[in-house]
C-alpha cells in the first residue's frame, strides 16, 4: 500500500520548515513567502501525490467545513439552480456541500438532517417543508447553526433568507391590471406555506386596490399530489365561467408549466385570447411559442447570503438572528402584453 504523503515529508525533502509547508499549501501568508519557495513546494506536492488530512484538519479547528443543504425538491429547476450557488458559493469559502432533497415531507427532512448530523456537518441551509416548525425548534435549543432560505415560519426567531412575494405578486397582478385586464386568475399550491399565501395576498391586495370587491373569486388552489388534473380543472372553471378571466397569473413554475401546456391544448392563443404571467423562470418557458412574462428571483443573492449567514453563525456562541428579505424582478414580454 502506497504510504501517505505528509507535509513533514515534503519539509525533509525541500529542508524548510513543517510549518512553512503548511502556510503553502493552506494559502496563508502568501504576501510573506517567498514565491520561488512556494512553488517549489505546491509542485513537490503534486509529483508526490500529496491529498490533506481533512480529518485532522478538523479535530484541529473543530470544524468538518460541510454544509448540509436540504430542498424541498431537487428536481425543480428553481431548487436545482439554488442548490448550484449555494456549493459554488460554499467552495469560495472552503466549505463543501452535502445535498439531500425532502420531496416536500417534513419526515423525511428530520431523516436527512439526522445523517448529515452523524456526519457532524457545521450547519444546515434549509428549505423546509409544510409541518417543520417542531423539528427547527428542536435545531434551536440545540445550537445547531442553520438558516432557512426561501421559506420561512414567523414564529420561529431564526435566521433567514427570503423574497418579498408579496410585492412581488402584486407587482405583476398591477402590470395585467396596468394593461386594462380586469377578470384576472391566479393558480397557486394548496399549502400552509407562509411564501405561497403571500403570493396569494400580494395578488388579492393589487385586485382590492383596483377597486375588485370579491377579490378571491378567481383564486384556485391546486393539490401538488393531484397538480395536473387540478390545474386543467381550475383553468376549465376560470375559463367557462359567467365573466370569463381575461389573464392567469401562475404562483410557480410547475404550475405555469402544465397551465401552458393546458391552454395550447385549447387552441387558446396568447396574448390575443388569453394573458399569462408567472411566479419563477424556467428554461421550458423557451419551448413555448410566445415568450413568457414572470417573476425572476434573485437566485444568486438568494444563496449567497443563505451561505454567508450560516459560516457566520458557525462557532459563533453569541450569534444573532438575521432576517434577509430579497426583491424580485418582473420581466416583462409578450404573453402579458394587452393584444390590439
Amino acid at each position: 500500500m502506497k504510504k501517505n504523503i505528509s507535509m513533514k515529508d515534503i519539509a525533509q525533502r525541500l529542508g524548510v520548515s513543517t510549518a512553512l509547508v503548511s502556510y503553502v499549501l493552506n494559502g496563508q501568508l502568501k504576501d510573506r513567502i517567498n514565491k520561488d519557495t512556494a512553488q517549489k513546494i505546491k509542485s513537490l506536492a503534486e509529483e508526490l501525490g500529496y491529498r490533506p488530512n481533512h480529518v485532522a484538519k478538523s479535530l484541529k479547528i473543530n470544524k468538518t467545513l460541510t454544509i448540509g443543504l436540504i430542498l424541498a425538491d431537487i428536481s425543480n429547476p428553481f431548487s436545482a439552480s439554488l442548490a448550484r450557488i449555494i456549493e459554488d458559493e460554499a467552495k469560495r469559502h472552503e466549505y463543501t456541500v452535502i445535498f439531500g432533497s425532502a420531496d416536500e415531507s417534513a419526515d423525511k427532512s428530520e431523516d436527512l438532517i439526522r445523517t448529515l448530523m452523524s456526519r457532524r456537518v457545521d450547519g444546515f441551509i434549509l428549505a423546509a417543508p409544510e409541518g417543520s416548525e417542531e423539528l427547527l425548534s428542536a435545531l434551536k435549543k440545540q445550537d445547531i447553526p442553520f438558516v432557512l432560505i426561501d421559506r420561512y415560519f414567523p414564529e420561529l426567531q431564526v435566521n433567514t433568507v427570503t423574497i418579498n412575494n408579496f410585492q412581488a405578486s402584486a407587482e405583476a397582478t398591477n402590470h395585467l391590471l396596468e394593461q386594462g385586464f380586469s377578470e384576472i386568475g391566479m393558480l397557486n399550491l394548496k399549502a400552509d406555506l407562509l411564501h405561497l399565501a403571500e403570493r396569494s395576498r400580494g395578488y388579492k391586495a393589487a385586485l382590492i386596490q383596483a377597486g375588485q370587491k370579491d377579490e378571491g373569486k378567481n383564486l384556485k388552489e391546486v393539490d401538488e399530489k393531484n397538480m395536473i388534473e387540478e390545474v386543467h380543472q381550475a383553468i376549465n372553471e376560470l375559463l367557462n365561467q359567467p365573466e370569463p378571466i381575461q389573464a392567469i397569473f401562475f404562483g410557480n413554475n410547475n404550475l405555469a408549466i402544465e397551465g401552458l401546456i393546458h391552454i395550447r391544448s385549447l387552441n387558446i392563443r396568447i396574448p390575443e385570447d388569453l394573458a399569462i404571467v408567472c411566479f419563477d423562470e424556467s428554461n421550458a418557458y423557451n419551448l413555448f411559442y410566445c415568450p413568457v412574462t414572470y417573476i425572476r428571483q434573485p437566485l444568486a443573492k438568494l444563496g449567497q447570503a443563505a451561505v454567508k449567514l450560516l459560516i457566520e453563525s458557525i462557532g459563533n456562541q453569541e450569534r444573532s438572528t438575521n432576517n434577509i428579505t430579497l426583491e424580485a424582478e418582473l420581466i416583462i414580454q409578450k404573453s402579458s402584453q394587452k393584444y390590439i
